[in-house]
């Protein structure tokens, strides 16, 4: 009984050393909207923002990099979001901002078909690539609910990166989503 006791006792001080807590190191990103807050007044135009349609290697937790024809996936650097939730909510708060209109959500957020069209939105690429340039490709189009199928626009935007840090990124990004939100707005009707 001593035997056993005295054995329980220094396996859990030996545990206590052995198994300790392992720092996670991971840092979770959101992107965030740029175009500067205004009063939402306005009721129209009201557009439903659709999650983008992502190639399979973007559609991931991990940060996605591109050099020399690899991709290559961080295990530091991760989404806080679904990339593709992220890039619909951003874009719908860009709008927002850009037109005043309180009208203009994820699709998900309407409980009813209040809206008048739905922006689609095909991303073809979206991560830096070797020549330190943040590139966001893709095609959009705004798709009116009651009426023929709408034109799609391409689009390609590239964004020098001062350095290859997160914050850079996140930076780089954000205003590559600035950019489209205003490519977007003046295609729409007045």
């Amino acid at each position: 009984m001593k035997f056993s006791l005295l054995l329980l006792i220094s396996l859990g001080i030996i545990s206590c050393g052995v198994l300790r807590p392992v720092k996670d190191a991971a840092a979770y990103h959101l992107l965030d909207p740029l175009v500067p807050a205004r009063t939402l007044s306005s009721a129209t135009p009201a557009i439903a923002i659709q999650r983008p349609a992502l190639p399979g290697y973007l559609d991931r937790q991990q940060w996605v990099t591109r050099s020399g024809g690899q991709l290559m996936m961080s295990s530091v650097e991760l989404w806080g979001e679904p990339l593709d939730m992220g890039i619909s909510r951003v874009t719908a708060s860009n709008l927002s901002h850009l037109t005043g209109s309180m009208n203009i959500q994820p699709v998900e957020n309407f409980t009813t078909l209040d809206y008048t069209s739905l922006l689609e939105i095909r991303i073809t690429r979206f991560e830096p690539d070797e020549a330190k340039q943040l590139i966001l490709e893709g095609t959009w189009k705004l798709q009116p609910v009651n009426s023929t199928a709408a034109r799609s626009h391409y689009f390609s935007l590239k964004i020098p990166l001062t350095n290859p840090s997160a914050s850079a990124r996140m930076a780089g990004m954000n205003t590559a989503l600035e950019m489209l939100a205003r490519q977007i707005s003046h295609e729409f009707p007045n």
